[in-house]
């Protein structure tokens, strides 16, 4: 289910004429010859008819001030009307399944597709095979144009009302995204922030608390939550066991959006056995729901006799590299 916004002005098209023809509307020559025949009717007769002029001139006010508030774009905002569509796939492409965006064409049998699919299916309706990417639907565009929809995450906190062609890119870059909680058997989801209070509150003795850029010893056997004792942003370190390797993935639990931010990682891994040690740094991913699957890219790899040291890692914030 969907709701969205109507503009409830129209666009100008006919409505000064539709007024100046309501503000020059004369008595007929049948209505002229009546009156001049009435003078001598009764004073109450007079009265109703003066009493119904004024009802028609107070309608006509009226509709005037109505189109006056719809033309003004502060009032008009005020004005819109709040529609919701029990099908929401009606403002989508059918053939493509994308929103619905101008040009939009029809076949003679009214059935849509937008631009780029009119192409791709060579101009063949695929529902009943009629031409189609010759006619233009006007009226779906029109309302796909004046139709504005909230943010699915309005209900995390999102307050930004788009065009309904824009509403997935927004998503995807949606700073409320839900983000669900890393934590083994917790169902918690929500925004990313409230995430980060609801982590510190109810699973303070299962994460390990850290600093911006102070190493903290982690083990690599395991998965390991890390939470940044200030700011609260919630990090995993998950481990996946390959043959005679480790696969390592270090992820922040928070939505792909720019007022988020990026993180960096510096990992060091000594063996007990073998001089050296092992240093691996990288960006890290903003995920909103941990994977349990082993990744295909973003990873370390790690070799299974050196889980048998210490490792440590530095968390920052953007591209700033430590040592750990």
């Amino acid at each position: 289910m969907a709701r969205f916004s109507v503009s409830g002005g129209d666009d100008g098209e006919g409505s000064s004429n539709h007024q100046s023809r309501k503000r020059q509307r004369l008595p007929s020559i049948d209505e002229d010859e009546e009156t001049a025949g009435s003078s001598g009717e009764e004073d109450e007769e007079d009265d109703r008819q003066i009493e119904s002029m004024s009802d028609d001139s107070e309608r006509e006010v009226s509709i005037e001030e109505a189109r006056r508030i719809a033309a003004d774009p502060v009032t008009s905002k005020e004005s819109s009307l709040s529609v919701t569509l029990l099908d929401p796939d009606v403002l989508d492409c059918p053939i493509c399944c994308e929103p619905l965006k101008a040009p939009i064409f029809q076949c003679d049998n009214g059935h849509l597709a937008c631009s780029m699919c009119c192409t791709k299916v060579r101009n063949i309706c695929p529902s009943c095979t009629l031409p189609v990417g010759y006619i233009r639907c006007r009226a779906m565009e029109k309302v796909i144009e004046t139709s504005r929809v909230s943010c699915t995450n309005a209900k995390y906190g999102c307050k930004e009302r788009m065009l309904y062609v824009n509403r997935f890119s927004h998503e995807k870059l949606c700073v409320f995204a839900p983000c669900s909680c890393p934590v083994l058997d917790c169902n918690y989801t929500g925004y990313y922030k409230d995430l980060n209070s609801h982590v510190r509150a109810k699973h303070k003795d299962e994460v390990v608390p850290f600093v911006w850029d102070v190493s903290v010893t982690i083990r690599l056997d395991k998965t390991t939550i890390l939470q940044e004792e200030k700011d609260g942003e919630v990090m995993v370190v998950q481990v996946f066991r390959g043959l005679h390797v480790v696969y390592v993935v270090v992820t922040c639990i928070a939505p792909s959006a720019r007022e988020v931010g990026c993180f960096s990682y510096y990992l060091v891994t000594v063996p007990l056995a073998v001089d050296g040690s092992l240093v691996q740094r990288s960006m890290m991913k903003n995920v909103q729901k941990l994977s349990n699957e082993q990744p295909e890219d973003g990873f370390m790899v790690i070799p299974s006799y050196m889980l048998s040291g210490s490792s440590r890692i530095l968390l920052g914030r953007g591209r700033a590299y430590g040592h750990a």
